[in-house]
């Protein structure tokens, strides 16, 4: 016998099975002895006051064992032989299409112009000690994409567009832990999910997919307007002469593949500009953060994991929120050519670490870009994020040095004449943030954190910092696809995808895009057949 209960429980009594197991047979009248399994499916913490409770509901089997695991297999078969699909880009859009199309029975062709998951961490330990950015290789381009190393977060609130549950089995059934299928927020951690990426691609492997890394698309290949394949490059002397992919393209470059963008606009294959977010990373000491959101001095204690936020308010007709928080993490060098600062942030499985970090933000639409900025319309955002991540280069020194600033003194228009301990690896440099960045960009911070302060006693605090700049929350262009076949509304056989192509925003919501892309592509493949 099974039976479902949602249960409201101290955090104590959520940490322990056995405890687990005893406060149901007393609430609900069983033998103990009896209960032969417990599955948590859903976890969420009530910290709104000063008792905080877990909320569960729990399936507790009776006299019997679970028949099946606790995430649903897919089956994955043989493509080898079957038409062939060009998919650009390794990250979540690029993965996720390329297992839906072995389930539909065509074979992927994955492009990834960085390298694997395990090449790809060397290069990133090399910015901190070279401060040099490896532009085909770094936090935004490799295997696994941006999400692979900035915590693994799987929590979307889009609801409508796909099946979030089969992303999430999908990652259990590739090594994540089914605690991703409970959890209110879900997350992977950056020290777990390479291994779970790197599963996917053996998946693809194994079913007689392809997987090219340092493989840079460099044109699509067209016949009129219809898509026949693509050409790429490899590093020298690995092929002396461009290699031609042919097939349907499935394009998930991701967010920050400017190149890309400038090819399809001078080739006036249409897209638009988009708006963005821009701001920067806010640390705080965690115990910090467990303390206000946990309402206690002595913070999380040893049964809560540390504490998360999430703000947000209007200022002046744009939104201010608080981006993609790491709890227990720090702070990345997310830059991908010279010249540029981006950070953003990233967490351990454990969240264990002594900082607590978020994005906070301002809203930038595309009526708000300065008239100076004087690249192709559609490409206005995109140099608009570019100028300030060079403006922060320089007042960085001209290295990975970010410049940052004491919270309450940004708050205060006061330069910060010394810095608190951060962990951000390549090192802070004191700046006067609220003097060079963009004034539509500081005043609303400023107001949006005394909204916060208030709302947060001690968030507002000169033991925060702000690291600049943050700029790569979502992709600053849209590729414009039909809405029916996710195919370009012009071009044929081309179907833009995921956050590069400005359908998507976070790891779970571009896998759900790379799903649909490729069965759209498999219905354009079949009725091409006919």
């Amino acid at each position: 016998m099974t039976q479902e209960y949602d249960i409201r429980v101290s955090p104590q009594v959520a940490a322990n099975e056995q405890s687990l197991r005893d406060y149901l047979a007393e609430e609900k009248g069983f033998d103990v002895r009896t209960i032969t399994h417990l599955r948590i499916l859903r976890r969420s913490i009530d910290a709104r006051q000063r008792t905080i409770f877990v909320n569960l509901r729990v399936r507790v089997y009776i006299n019997e064992m679970p028949e099946d695991d606790a995430y649903q297999h897919t089956d994955y078969p043989d493509v080898s032989g079957r038409p062939q699909v060009i998919v650009v880009g390794a990250g979540p859009g690029g993965l996720f299409a390329a297992l839906r199309l072995i389930e539909l029975g065509l074979r992927p062709i994955v492009l990834e112009r960085g390298k694997d998951v395990h090449e790809r961490k060397k290069d990133l330990s090399l910015i901190t000690k070279t401060q040099q950015v490896d532009p085909e290789s770094n936090y935004c381009f490799g295997e696994g994409g941006a999400g692979a190393y900035s915590d693994g977060k799987l929590y979307t609130r889009s609801k409508k567009r796909g099946n979030i549950e089969k992303i999430l089995n999908v990652f259990c059934q590739h090594g994540a832990s089914t605690n991703i299928l409970a959890d209110a927020h879900p997350h992977i951690g950056t020290d777990k999910l390479p291994r779970v990426i790197e599963n996917m691609r053996n998946t693809i492997l194994r079913c007689g997919g392809e997987v090219h890394f340092q493989t840079k698309m460099t044109r699509l290949l067209l016949d009129g307007d219809t898509v026949v394949g693509v050409e790429a490059v490899q590093p020298q002397p690995s092929a002396l002469s461009p290699l031609t992919f042919r097939g349907p393209v499935i394009l998930a470059t991701g967010h920050s593949a400017r190149d890309v963008y400038r090819y399809l606009a001078e080739s006036k294959i249409e897209l638009e500009a988009k708006g963005i977010a821009v701001g920067v990373r806010l640390e705080h000491p965690s115990m910090l953060i467990d303390q206000i959101q946990y309402h206690n001095r002595q913070g999380r204690g040893k049964y809560l994991p540390a504490a998360e936020y999430s703000f947000v308010t209007q200022v002046d007709g744009r939104g201010v929120y608080s981006f993609c928080m790491c709890p227990g993490g720090f702070v990345i060098p997310a830059a991908t050519d010279k010249q540029q600062i981006v950070v953003n942030g990233m967490s351990p499985s454990n969240r264990g670490g002594q900082w607590s970090n978020s994005g906070m933000v301002v809203e930038i639409r595309p009526e708000d870009i300065p008239d100076d900025i004087t690249e192709n319309d559609a490409l206005k955002v995109m140099a608009f994020q570019e100028q300030l991540e060079q403006n922060c280069w320089q007042q960085g020194n001209m290295r990975q040095t970010a410049p940052a600033q004491r919270m309450a003194d940004f708050v205060n228009n006061r330069l910060s004449y010394d810095l608190p301990k951060s962990s951000y690896a390549p090192g802070l440099i004191s700046s006067p943030l609220h003097f060079w960045m963009p004034e539509m960009i500081t005043k609303r911070l400023q107001e949006g954190f005394k909204y916060f302060g208030k709302h947060a006693h001690g968030f507002l605090t000169n033991e925060a910092v702000m690291i600049g700049v943050e700029t790569r929350t979502s992709s600053p262009v849209r590729i414009i696809r039909n809405t029916d076949t996710l195919m370009h509304v012009r071009i044929q056989g081309l179907f833009p995808c995921g956050e590069g192509a400005g359908y998507a925003g976070g790891i779970v919501s571009a896998g759900v895009d790379g799903e649909r892309c490729a069965e759209m592509c498999a219905e354009y493949i079949k009725n091409g057949e006919r």
